[in-house]
């Protein structure tokens, strides 16, 4: 005869808390100068992977269960002098072999992947439409101040460029600077600048040669 010891069974568990927290920014603010600001819609979009693992260290997937020697076969006698048992162990602690058994031990793996979204509006869409025509006014009229200081820069250059071409004073035309006033163009120049002529003088030294007497018309 043999018997199995009873068995003892352990349990143990963990518990683990995962959360993903979304935190919620401020609205996108736009600045247009002028103390102008717009705060408009905002969308928090937030990617996020977790993971966990449990293991025990050794990993042991079977163990050996002992079986116990519980024969009982001596230590008493029946009516007819047979030997039989008593109660008692006849080898107390004696283990007959070993049995495989399962241990049960797993390995635990958790992968978590997913996108947490979040979408924020102002609540006073009135507010949102002035400060966007405030917006695009202020827009206009820098992109105006700009036209009309792009209107005295070409003004101012092309009184210089004229004027330094009415001098005669110009660039080179292999000069970098040259296209600065190449596009300037002066008409209508009534006034000669001031110049010099040179008369050659007269190769004959004879009286004749000058031509006839001038008269002027009187005897």
């Amino acid at each position: 005869m043999s018997a199995t010891a009873a068995p003892v069974a352990n349990s143990s568990g963990s518990v683990t808390n995962q959360a993903i927290q979304v935190l919620q920014g401020p609205y996108i603010t736009n600045t247009y100068g002028g103390g102008i600001q717009c705060q408009g819609p905002t969308l928090n979009v937030t990617p996020y992977i977790t993971g966990a693992a449990s293991a025990q260290k050794p990993y042991e997937p079977y163990y050996n269960d002992p079986v116990y020697d519980v024969t009982d076969n001596f230590g008493a006698f029946d009516e007819n002098g047979n030997p039989v048992g008593d109660g008692i162990l006849d080898n107390p602690g004696d283990v007959i072999f070993y049995k495989r058994t399962r241990t049960g031990q797993k390995d635990n793996y958790n992968l978590s992947v997913g996108v947490s979204a979040t979408w924020s509006r102002p609540l006073d869409s009135k507010l949102q439409e002035q400060c966007k025509e405030a917006a695009a006014a202020n827009i206009a009229l820098m992109q105006q101040q700009a036209a009309n200081k792009r209107l005295d820069f070409e003004i101012a250059r092309l009184k210089n460029c004229g004027e330094l071409k009415k001098q005669g004073i110009t660039f080179h035309p292999k000069s970098p600077y040259y296209s600065i006033c190449a596009d300037v163009v002066v008409r209508n120049v009534d006034t000669i600048p001031p110049h010099r002529h040179t008369i050659p003088a007269p190769v004959s030294r004879k009286a004749e040669d000058l031509g006839p007497v001038l008269t002027t018309g009187k005897e």
